[in-house]
């Protein structure tokens, strides 16, 4: 007697894992249907069951980063102490993930996890004095600097193998210390640090810091 064979049950979440592997190591063009059928083990109809397309999926991959934002309770700091705790939450949610931070940015006010972070960065800018659309520009401005921040990391962007890592960044390095340094002495003399941050948490810090002070002079100049 002929049986058919039980279709495999599909998880859409462990295919949005599967897919942020590979977008991690690869980069988002690496992620395809077809790609993650094959590795879950059924027909690319199974997944279209889940995702209309790839532009779907990416879209759910902007939605898992953002909904692992941790942010931060209210408290009674000042309102720049308080915009500096959620910005770094946000950051750190994305770090990990340079090549796929920018999925965020156009799900920010869509998914409802976006729409709470957003409300919080616009509730403490108009409690720092703020009114409500000037806090909208900044607020959003500011979500960008720090997706550009997190895209553009010049460790964590380098090939994944730390062998042909360090070669990147050895001939980075060559590159400028070949440079004449009496054209360009401070160039040449920051060579080291311009290829690469000596600390990957102080890169994050000060670019908080620079955003979050930019906005501060911004309010201190009405």
């Amino acid at each position: 007697m002929i049986t058919k064979e039980t279709p495999r049950r599909l998880d859409p979440q462990k295919v949005v894992d599967s897919a942020l592997a590979i977008a991690d190591d690869e980069g988002p063009a690496a992620v395809t249907l077809r790609r993650l059928a094959q590795l879950h083990g059924v027909t690319p109809m199974a997944l279209y069951r889940h995702f209309k397309d790839k532009d779907d999926l990416l879209a759910a991959l902007g939605d898992r980063l953002i909904s692992s934002v941790v942010l931060p309770e209210p408290t009674d700091e000042p309102w720049d102490k308080q915009l500096h705790t959620a910005l770094t939450a946000f950051v750190t949610a994305l770090r990990g993930h340079p090549r796929l931070a920018d999925l965020t940015l156009p799900r920010m006010l869509v998914s409802e996890d976006g729409l709470q972070i957003a409300e919080r960065v616009l509730q403490v800018l108009t409690e720092g004095g703020f009114d409500v659309d000037d806090a909208a520009e900044v607020g959003r401005q500011s979500i960008c600097s720090l997706i550009y921040l997190v895209t553009t990391d010049p460790i964590t962007r380098e090939v994944n193998d730390p062998v042909q890592r360090e070669d990147s960044l050895r001939r980075k390095r060559a590159a400028l210390g070949a440079l004449s340094p009496h054209k360009y002495p401070l160039v040449t003399a920051a060579a080291d640090t311009l290829v690469c941050p000596s600390s990957n948490d102080r890169y994050y810090e000060l670019g908080i810091d620079l955003v979050v002070a930019g906005i501060c002079g911004i309010k201190n100049k009405e």
